[in-house]
């Protein structure tokens, strides 16, 4: 299959009601849940009603915590936010911190902590410190998974997105001034109540201009109790799903494409699982793409846990093979 991006059914769920499971021991990657809530009241969404105003954990609380899982073994984090770039954790005699500052702390002061990430962003709450981080901190991964929902602006107020399509689009010009090299994905929502066929080509339009690396595209569907599900406008099921199929042939070859630009780069890989095949091993680019390579020795138990340079060799839908460069690892033929 085409993987992430063919999803049809909207999120039922708060965001972090799919995310993985608490990690065990030995596993390389670590989930650090920093922000819970919303106070942004999108039209569609249940997280306010069910999770609440928005709250900050702490921030000595978090790097405790992510101290732990980098003693344990732990090379990457991702921190967790219903609308996580609103953070702002109390922080003993300073101010309030915001996320652009925890994650700078934690690159300083978290020995063996390689990689950060954090999800899931609103465009809203890309303040200049964080953009800023995304130049400047190593280890934050440049990566961003920054929904939009739609390139309309009439339904991105209908939505109570709080941002017009200019403003996203100068948040991702901002971006990509500060770390040239960073991919961005994003959330789609089509045939939300209202939207026309223009909206829907404003949508494409975007789409093409900022180029995604990965998206989620969903139909709309009806949350009860939110705003808006009693709308009268709503749209037909059969064109819903006209619009979205063609949302995700566009997104699908706009992410075949990035993979197969990959090919030839070298590329820093966190290696942390068994591949489809016998003797392969596969990790996590720095863009979150699956990577597998075939190394002539060693099989997982060399690799598990360790970030290697790989010469990418193959970009296919939903994923890259590569080879391992150099005699980096010991027993396993490059």
């Amino acid at each position: 299959g085409q993987g992430p991006v063919l999803e049809t059914e909207f999120p039922a769920q708060a965001k972090f009601d799919h995310l993985p499971a608490p990690r065990a021991r030995g596993e390389s990657t670590g989930f650090v849940s920093v922000q819970e809530g919303c106070d942004k009241f999108c039209t569609f969404c249940v997280v306010p009603y069910t999770r609440g105003a928005e709250y900050s954990r702490p921030a000595a609380d978090i790097v405790a915590e992510v101290r732990a899982l980098a003693a344990d073994g732990v090379k990457e984090v991702t921190l967790l936010g219903q609308n996580v770039n609103a953070y702002h954790g109390a922080a003993g005699s300073d101010p309030e911190w915001g996320l652009g500052r925890l994650i700078r702390e934690l690159a300083d002061k978290v020995p063996g902590l390689a990689r950060i990430r954090y999800t899931t962003s609103h465009p809203a709450d890309m303040d200049d410190d964080l953009i800023a981080a995304h130049g400047e901190v190593d280890a934050l991964m440049p990566y961003l998974h920054l929904p939009v929902q739609s390139g309309s602006d009439s339904v991105l107020a209908a939505m109570n997105r709080r941002y017009r399509v200019e403003d996203y689009l100068a948040v991702v010009d901002r971006l990509r001034t500060a770390r040239p090299d960073i991919a961005l994905s994003s959330d789609f929502i089509v045939g939300f109540p209202g939207e026309t066929e223009d909206d829907f080509a404003a949508t494409l339009d975007l789409v093409r201009r900022v180029g995604y690396a990965q998206a989620y595209s969903f139909k709309y569907s009806a949350r009860p109790g939110t705003p808006a599900a009693d709308r009268p406008d709503q749209v037909a099921e059969d064109v819903k799903a006209e619009r979205l199929a063609r949302l995700q042939d566009q997104l699908s070859h706009l992410v075949r494409a990035f993979n197969e630009q990959c090919v030839g780069r070298v590329m820093d890989v966190l290696f942390d699982r068994p591949g489809r095949y016998r003797g392969q091993v596969a990790g996590r680019s720095p863009y979150l793409q699956a990577v597998h390579v075939s190394p002539e020795t060693g099989g997982i138990d060399g690799l598990r846990g360790r970030i290697l340079p790989v010469r990418i060799t193959e970009g296919h839908p939903n994923s890259l093979a590569g080879q391992l460069v150099g005699a980096t690892v010991p027993g396993v033929q490059p």
